[in-house]
């Protein structure tokens, strides 16, 4: 059984000690689930409780409030994927500007040993935390001499000579090179979430579609793309979907709004993920609605076509394709 917290302060949360990885886990990406893994089985070594450690708003956004950066991942999308990788403790801090303001030693203490009693504490290449990044591997190995635990960092994880991160993700996406971008995640890009209602003009239009919201966070990419939506059939559906603001509409919020092709059903509560397959044009506004629909003729036409050309990957955890379709 997992369990998640979000304070810095009150009572031990694994009494019987942990081992602890901290990072951004932005994306989840091959280098991150590494570093997971490591610290998990660790854990098992000491027979202690696995802990992935992050932050809720991330530091860079809170830092960057009025232009922050985009994200790859919202919170409970990347909780489950911890999960999934073998953390059974996760903290999402709540970084606020006390979190901003705290010593980085306080931090160890108050954190690491106090509320997790951290046996092993486990960081990717270059981390640093604390008031104006203060702390890093040297401070957490002085500290843990100290105090009993050990701390290391994990090498870079490179792929064909590059290192795996999620600026490296991110630009690729901005590219529109999906396939690159699922290289080094070790899985195709996709959003997920929960559909909810919009203003039901896609259905007026012909085009309906299940919308998902991105939690007020900058999305990694924008525009047109050929999709499929996991979470629908027992196969991923192909789609057509748009992810930005409607200017069109004058929309204001980043919607991203699936049509799934020759569906005909209720969505609206259900969890879905939208998987993305190629890159068809930017977002764009028209003079009218007839000019609008006329468009989005010619791109479900177009995804159709990239869909067809674009079998389903499935991925090994070295990011490697083999390349099975499954519709």
């Amino acid at each position: 059984m997992s369990r998640l917290f979000r304070d810095v302060g009150g009572g031990p949360v694994c009494p019987g000690g942990s081992v602890v990885c901290i990072g951004a886990f932005d994306g989840l990406h091959l280098g991150h689930r590494a570093l997971v893994r490591h610290a998990a089985a660790r854990a098992k070594d000491f027979d202690a409780e696995p802990v992935a450690l992050s932050f809720e708003p991330l530091p860079r956004e809170f830092f960057g409030a009025g232009d922050p950066p985009p994200r790859l991942m919202l919170p409970r999308a990347k909780v489950e994927g911890l999960r999934a990788v073998g953390a059974r403790t996760i903290g999402l801090l709540r970084f606020d500007a006390a979190m901003a303001a705290m010593d980085a030693a306080d931090f160890v203490r108050q954190v690491l040993v106090r509320r997790l009693r951290a046996r092993e504490v486990w960081v990717g290449p270059g981390f640093r935390f604390g008031h104006r990044r203060g702390g890093d591997l040297g401070l957490l190995q002085r500290m843990g001499a100290e105090l009993g635990f050990g701390a290391g960092e994990i090498d870079p994880l490179l792929h064909q000579g590059e290192r795996v991160s999620s600026t490296a993700i991110r630009a690729a996406l901005a590219a529109g090179d999906f396939a690159h971008a699922a290289r080094l995640l070790g899985r195709p890009y996709a959003i997920s979430g929960r559909v909810v209602r919009g203003r039901q003009l896609g259905r007026t239009l012909g085009y309906p579609t299940a919308n998902l919201r991105f939690g007020g966070k900058v999305p990694a990419l924008r525009g047109i793309y050929a999709t499929r939506v996991h979470g629908v059939g027992d196969a991923p559906w192909p789609s057509v979907s748009s992810f930005g603001t409607r200017p069109t509409v004058d929309g204001v919020e980043p919607l991203l709004e699936a049509h799934l092709f020759d569906f005909a059903g209720d969505l609206y509560g259900r969890r879905i993920e939208v998987e993305f397959v190629a890159r068809l044009r930017d977002e764009e506004k028209f003079a009218d609605l007839p000019a609008l629909v006329a468009q989005m003729d010619r791109d479900a036409e177009q995804a159709r076509r990239m869909l067809a050309l674009h079998p389903e990957p499935a991925l090994d955890d070295a990011g490697h394709s083999t390349h099975t379709a499954r519709r």
